[in-house]
């Protein structure tokens, strides 16, 4: 399947109001030739998880300032599942622990990307995972 092919949601949970990031993300995934759709600030994980389900998602990129990743990604990755959205993957950037990453990727977040991570390797990482069909069922055993 070529790029273009592709769909991602990027997407601000809870009340964090810093998009910058996360807009430049998405410029940069589709500039790279994948079709991207942005939900806006302020979206509730129930919110996110429709949005990826309605648009067809093939992954989630979830951006977090706001230090409550451990609630807001696993919560994500619940109402995922119970739309039926166990074979869509998702990355994560923010500022995250290093401590916290191991935690979000062994709830099946394919990857994390913490400040100062360049877009080029965000676009390389989020192709591989597309790529590989490294969906959360894939990721989770």
């Amino acid at each position: 399947m070529s790029d273009e092919h592709y769909r991602v949601l990027i997407a601000k949970p809870g009340l964090d109001g810093h998009d910058r990031g996360a807009k430049v993300v998405a410029r940069a995934l589709r500039d790279a030739g994948l079709e991207v759709i942005y939900t806006g600030l302020h979206q509730t994980p129930a919110m996110i998880a429709q949005a990826a389900i309605q648009e067809d998602v093939d992954m989630v990129g979830v951006s977090i300032l706001s230090g409550a990743h451990n609630h807001l990604v696993p919560a994500i990755l619940a109402e995922l599942r119970e739309r039926g959205g166990d074979d869509v993957a998702m990355f994560v950037g923010g500022i995250i622990p290093e401590h916290d990453i191991a935690r979000l990727e062994a709830a099946g977040v394919a990857r994390v990307f913490t400040p100062g991570a360049r877009l080029e390797d965000i676009v390389t990482a989020v192709r591989a995972i597309l790529a590989g069909g490294r969906g959360r069922k894939e990721l989770i055993g």
